[in-house]
């Protein structure tokens, strides 16, 4: 049994992780994949960088949600597949909505 009620306790940890590197993947992804360099706007890329996280979280936790609707006696094997499987999911999302929204503007200079 979890520690905090069913399902709860991944959801958190899951939650933590993503917010977590929220920053850090966002300053990665001005510098290294999008190519921009210096202070401009790096606030509003990182706040957008939250919202783009917090997609990810609605995908990752509602798959724990379903799981666990599904298979009340889920496994840790099985919230860690299904965390992992949406995660994938959840990576080609943010990316999409990297490239797309919050970095648009690297690709039209």
């Amino acid at each position: 049994m979890h520690c905090c009620g069913r399902g709860l306790a991944p959801r958190l940890a899951n939650a933590v992780a993503l917010i977590l590197t929220s920053l850090l993947n966002t300053a990665l992804n001005r510098r290294l994949t999008f190519k921009i360099a210096g202070q401009q706007r790096r606030t509003r890329d990182h706040i957008n960088g939250l919202v783009v996280i917090a997609v990810a979280l609605v995908i990752t936790g509602s798959s724990l949600g379903v799981l666990h609707w599904f298979n009340p006696d889920a496994t840790v094997g099985d919230e860690l597949v299904a965390t992992t499987l949406s995660g994938f999911l959840a990576t080609a999302v943010r990316f999409s909505m990297l490239r797309h929204w919050i970095f648009r503007r690297a690709r039209h200079r």
